[in-house]
């Protein structure tokens, strides 16, 4: 299971709770040393804080009353600098918290993609591309508060605290005794709060990304297509809508939990300094010690400095369990099990020949499958052998299990049972740059990056020249078409190509393939999607980048695989048939069938105008 797919439900929550902040800490463990010198900063800044009413105390009780003018000056000197050092201080505090913090968010951005990165292909067919995105952006910058201030506040609030109380126990036991009474009760109103702030929280993120998903499908340039020409366009804003009316009120319930409760503990500690008065009048009229007033005035203004940092800290236990529902989340992707990794000592080839073979190869997207189904599996004893610079052409009928075959070359997926060889060695022993560097993969679904045409192509290869990315689309059939666009090799291509056609959007992705010129080449039903004029030209294109490689290609239309070495017939997961195109014409099955098939589909097609190659939204000449 994984997380929001269908039959996903979340984990309970984990009783440990401090496991889970332990792991948190561990997060701003290779910053102990900054956070050491904050530590020191906060310690420093709160005992400068704590001064100023001692010497209030003096200014009160003796500068005044004594007329002692050099000491009032001196005394009034040391709280203005206190004040400065103090402020000194809490800004080189932000400022180190602050990297710390966003130091931490930029490791576990990180550590997310590069989980998510080595995640097989079938996590990403079951989890909706906006819950990712969520995951990455929305989770994450919601802990930006927690991690970037939240630590600093705590302790430094907690320092506050502790030295203010000290504080105000050097000056008035009873009276500190009275200002406390009341704090076990605020810790529990607190702790309630947060428990409520944290459940309510998870439900937002989830809501947060569910219109995350809902954005990303119906806004790319895919969806506005269908939404407008399907005229549903009103109905996914009411979808979006109904979605953000829901955030609207997990929004409002978040921000007032617990609001009046913490709104209770705000107006008595605001009280506070009235008790003291009433307390130290009462205990003086009983016959008890008298208050001087310095005294009492320094205890109420520490009492009152003492408000800010309690009530601080209250709130920030608010947070630190409202952020554990986040960080809960993440560690939900970062705890995903990866199930195809490199070995512990992977084999790397220098130089790949291009052998495959496929030995008694089983495979199952359920790995019970085959034990629940009777052997209803995807793939089933699949024995087969691609000499170096061999063709090996793939054919049947959809859901035969075509793609999933040569997904098993370059590791997309891992063999159930059996091996899937390289130059003799298997796939599952060597390192993914030789898998990288060996296979190259040209699908149905051509994917451009929102970038220039060049740029495209030099993902393949980051060094490339500009000599040897026109050589590829030379080959490719698809320079010329370049060289006249007013930008050249600059244009911007679109979001996922659409400034191109089909047919030049699969040359582009073929110019790419030539430029990384892998030994063994995958073709993926690569023209099924053209029209016949333009699948001539992008078969052109593929001649080029087979040649002298070796070449598996997934076919839909058999016209261009007829020349293969080998043809494999597929049906429901195993070899039917297998032989050149002549062999399996005379055996009259399943490939004779598919031959007759593709020759009536020819003449109907022939009957009609062949479709243009161009994108008829004639977005490129915009």
């Amino acid at each position: 299971m994984h997380p929001d797919g269908p039959d996903w439900t979340p984990p309970p929550p984990d009783p440990e709770q401090p496991a889970q902040v332990r792991r948190i800490l561990r997060l701003f463990r290779p910053y102990r040393g900054r956070l050491a010198v904050v530590g020191l900063l906060v310690a420093a800044s709160s005992l400068v804080t704590v001064a100023s009413p001692f010497m209030l105390r003096e200014v009160l009780d003796t500068a005044i009353p004594q007329g002692r003018t050099g000491l009032l000056s001196l005394l009034a000197l040391g709280m203005i600098a206190a004040a400065v050092v103090s402020s000194i201080f809490g800004v080189l505090q932000t400022l180190i918290s602050t990297t710390v913090g966003q130091r931490v968010m930029h490791d576990l951005r990180t550590a997310v993609y590069a989980r998510l990165q080595r995640m097989p292909l079938a996590f990403f067919t079951r989890t909706r591309t906006g819950e990712v995105q969520s995951r990455i952006a929305n989770d994450i910058g919601g802990m930006q508060a927690t991690v970037t201030s939240t630590a600093t506040s705590l302790v430094s609030n907690l320092t506050s605290v502790v030295a203010t109380v000290v504080a105000m126990l050097a000056l008035d036991w009873r009276l500190t005794a009275v200002s406390l009474a009341l704090l076990p009760l605020f810790v529990w109103i607190s702790r309630r709060v947060g428990r409520e702030r944290k459940k309510i929280t998870s439900q937002r993120q989830k809501q947060m990304a569910a219109m995350a998903a809902i954005v990303t499908e119906s806004l790319s340039v895919s969806g506005i297509l269908l939404g407008r020409t399907m005229g549903r366009a009103e109905s996914l804003t009411k979808a979006f809508a109904d979605e953000s009316e829901r955030l609207v009120d997990l929004e409002v319930r978040s921000n007032m939990a617990g609001r009046w409760r913490m709104s209770v503990i705000g107006i008595v500690m605001a009280a506070m300094p009235a008790v003291i008065y009433w307390a130290a009048g009462v205990a003086l009229q009983l016959g008890g010690p008298a208050v001087s007033l310095g005294t009492l005035v320094a205890f109420v203004s520490l009492q009152q400095g003492l408000f800010r940092p309690t009530v601080s800290l209250l709130s920030t236990g608010v947070q630190v369990q409202t952020s554990l529902a986040l960080f809960q989340r993440i560690f939900e992707y970062l705890d995903l099990r990866v199930d195809i990794t490199e070995p512990t000592e992977p084999v790397r080839l220098e130089k790949v020949r291009g052998d495959v073979r496929f030995e008694d190869v089983h495979f199952s997207y359920d790995a019970g499958a085959e034990a629940h189904a009777g052997g209803a599996a995807t793939l089933g004893g699949i024995d087969l052998a691609l000499p170096a610079g061999g063709s090996l052409a793939v054919v049947g009928t959809t859901g035969s299990g075509k793609t999933t075959l040569s997904y098993l070359v370059p590791r997309l997926y891992d063999v159930t049972s059996g091996h899937v060889r390289l130059d003799g060695v298997d796939v599952r022993d060597l390192d993914f740059d030789t898998l990288a560097r060996a296979v190259g993969v040209v699908s149905q679904e051509t994917y451009l990056f929102h970038a220039s045409v060049a740029d495209n192509l030099r993902f393949a290869k980051p060094d490339a020249t500009d000599g040897e990315i026109e050589a590829a689309a030379k080959a490719a059939q698809i320079h010329d078409h370049i060289a006249g666009l007013p930008d050249g090799y600059d244009t911007l291509v679109g979001e996922r190509g659409y400034r191109f056609s089909g047919g030049e959007k699969q040359r582009l992705a073929i110019a790419r393939t030539i430029l990384r010129d892998p030994p063994v080449l995958i073709l993926d039903e690569a023209t099924s999607a053209l029209d016949t004029r333009t699948e001539q030209a992008v078969q052109q294109a593929i001649d080029a980048l087979s040649e002298g490689r070796t070449t598996i290609t997934i076919a839909h239309r058999l016209s261009t695989v007829r020349g293969a070495d080998q043809i494999v017939v597929l049906d429901g997961g195993r070899i039917a048939e297998r032989g050149t195109h002549e062999e399996l014409l005379a055996l009259d099955g399943h490939y004779a069938a598919l031959v007759r098939r593709d020759a009536e589909l020819a003449d109907q097609a022939g009957e009609r105008e062949p479709l243009p190659e161009r994108d008829p939204v004639g977005v490129l000449g915009q």
